[in-house]
Order: structure tokens, then sequence, then C-alpha cells
């Protein structure tokens, strides 16, 4: 099938120096970064600043550099930050990993992929300071990797729609619950794509994708209701559809930017909303003896500061981030920052044809107070 937007693309940022390092992690896969610089832009802003994008499960670093709007890492250049990075970790739709039985939690990415990922960015920009915007569970497990220690020297986070207290809606808990169970056995599918409406007639993914569009009469784009269906619980779950440019809106390019989900993840974040803070999948496996059990023990003592945005009609994770900013500022008080974003749902405060204006302005004056402008 053709694509209206090619895959991949680096369209987006066609006036940038773009340089990819592959790096690898201590546990054997081989992950990615994207280098963007533009020396204009770090001559008249933050020379010494290094901003990483980290992208949420599903999804990968393009969601940062789409060409149909303003994306952040040019609206970031454009603003004086001419030096960023975006990270495809091992949740990535650019890597094969989410489609295999690989059985990962969130600590194999808290404890393997950002640190690893930090060191390969360290080794190339030295002490520079790094300042992080989050998405989704990308965003969960890198406040895990700092709130553990086992990263640190980051000098701000800003974390969308979820940190450290995922919370969802009752039909989303259902599906936590059952939904990797019935599935795996049921149909014998260890994973969900966007995609499954391509598949030949008849066969179990393709099934599967025209009875989820049944129950979702919202739109016609079958990548958009299969979406709703792996994440949260709404018409549609992840986004408000006017928020979106209508090049974006299109089945092919929905399930570019958002692919196959491990329903083995699923049964970690079940574990968290249940216990309603970020917690270890299996507090008895040696392999991951350096990370906490509760990963908000230690809480006061991360001098990191934090800016949790999230969508006012947040259907994936609610209201997960308002709760976040609360306990973490009883924890430490003044030192994080909440904004809510009127109109916006879970993941289009960054994919939004518009959040160049409404969403970014936020990330900027975050990223200005803690750099060294």
């Amino acid at each position: 099938m053709g694509h209206r937007i090619p895959r991949f693309t680096l369209d987006g940022v066609g006036n940038a120096e773009v340089t990819v390092h592959p790096f690898a992690t201590e546990d054997g896969l081989g992950l990615q970064l994207t280098r963007f610089r533009r020396d204009d832009a770090r001559a008249q802003g933050a020379p010494d600043d290094v901003v990483l994008l980290v992208h949420g499960l599903t999804s990968s670093s393009d969601m940062f550099v789409m060409p149909e709007h303003t994306n952040l890492v040019r609206f970031l250049h454009d603003s004086g930050f001419g030096e960023v990075w975006a990270l495809d970790f091992r949740m990535s739709s650019r890597f094969p990993y989410a489609m295999e039985t690989r059985r990962d939690t969130l600590d194999d990415i808290a404890q393997y992929d950002h640190p690893a990922a930090l060191r390969e960015i360290r080794r190339h920009v030295g002490a520079r300071r790094i300042h992080v915007v989050a998405h989704c569970l990308g965003s969960v497990t890198f406040h895990m990797s700092l709130f553990s220690g086992a990263v640190s020297g980051i000098a701000g986070v800003v974390a969308n729609s979820v940190a450290l207290t995922p919370r969802v809606h009752p039909w989303a808990r259902l599906k936590l619950t059952l939904g990797p169970v019935l599935l795996e056995y049921g149909t014998g599918l260890s994973y969900l794509d966007p995609r499954f409406r391509d598949a030949p007639p008849l066969t179990r993914r393709w099934l599967l994708a025209r009875a989820v569009s049944f129950l979702h009469p919202e739109c016609r784009e079958a990548a958009c209701h299969m979406q709703s269906f792996m994440w949260g619980s709404g018409r549609p779950a992840m986004y408000r559809h006017r928020n979106l440019a209508r090049r974006t809106h299109v089945h092919e390019r929905l399930a570019d930017l958002n692919g196959a989900c491990d329903l083995h993840y699923y049964r970690h974040v079940r574990k968290m909303v249940a216990a309603g803070r970020a917690v270890k999948s299996d507090t008895g496996d040696p392999r991951y003896a350096a990370l906490p059990d509760d990963y908000l023990v230690n809480a006061a003592d991360v001098d990191t500061p934090i800016l949790f945005l999230t969508g006012d009609r947040n259907d994936v994770f609610t209201d997960s981030n308002i709760v976040c900013h609360r306990v973490l500022s009883k924890a430490a008080p003044g030192r994080h920052e909440l904004r809510i974003l009127p109109g916006y749902g879970h993941i289009d405060p960054l994919i939004g044809a518009n959040a160049h204006r409404d969403v970014f302005p936020h990330i900027l004056d975050f990223l200005k107070r803690h750099s060294g402008r």
C-alpha cells in the first residue's frame, strides 16, 4: 500500500544536520539515537543545552519529526535549542522487538535502555546540560530510571500524559486484566497491530480488526479504531480527532506513527495501576536487584525538576500526571510544575496539528528556565 507520507521520513527536519548513532544495551539489544543539529539555532539560543526526546509504546522517534505540521524538533531548533536527540528504544515501532515473544517489562527499559542511551549521548556531548521530553510509557520508564538512580544529571524533564502514578478508566483496567490472557491463549496473538485490517481476509488478525471497527463508528480509519482498542477508553481514545491534521488521520499514517504492541507490557502496567504507582514487575528476580520495588520510595531525593503535561480529555492515562504532580509536590514542595491542556488528549499534545501553538510553548518556557541561557 502506498503511503501519502513516506514511512520513517525526515522531511520534517530537512534543514538540520542529521546523524544516526546505534548503541547496544547490556542485555544485548541494538537501539538507536538520532541527532538533529542546527548550528545557527545554537548560536542564538542555548548552545550548551541538549534536549532528548523519548517516545512511548507503539510509537517511535517519528512522532517528533512529522512533516505535516511544525514538529517538536523543528520547533526547538527555531526556538534556539539547536542540539536535539531522539531515542528509539526497545518499544519503538522501528524495531521488531515489540512483535517478538521477549516478555520484557518496563523494568528492562529502566535498567538497560535509558542508561545506555544517556551514556551514548554523554560520549558525544560531555558534561553539557541534558533535558528530556518523554511521552507515555517512555515517560514512565524514564522516570523509573531517574528515580531509581540508574540515570542522573538531568537538568529537567517534561512528562506528557503519565509518569510514576499510572491511572486508567475502568474499561481500560478490565482490558489490562483480561486482554493479555484472552488474546495470547484465545487467539494465539502475542501482540496487537493497527495494521491488522490489512491482513489476509478471514485470518485472526483481520477478523479482530473488523470486530473492533464495528464497535467504533466515530470515523472510517481502521488504525484509529485499533489504537483505541489497544489503549484507553474512548471513541477515539488516544487523541481528539479535531487536533490531528487530515494527512495524519488516515489509516496508513496512523499505523506508521503507532505500530505493534507487545501484550506482556500490559501486565506490568496493570500491576502499577493496581498499586497506584510505579512498582517493580517481579520483586524476586535477581536481575533487577538494583531497582527499587517502589519507584517513589526516595522521591524527595531526586532534585530534577519535572513539568507534568496532560490533556484535560486524556482517555488513556486520565489524571495520572495530576496525581503524580500532587504526590511529588508533597515530597519536594515547589520543585515540579503542572500544565493541563484544554481540549487535548493523550498523544495529540505532541502530534497535533496546532501543538506548536497550544503546547510546545509550555515546553519551551520550562526548558528555558532550566537552561544555561
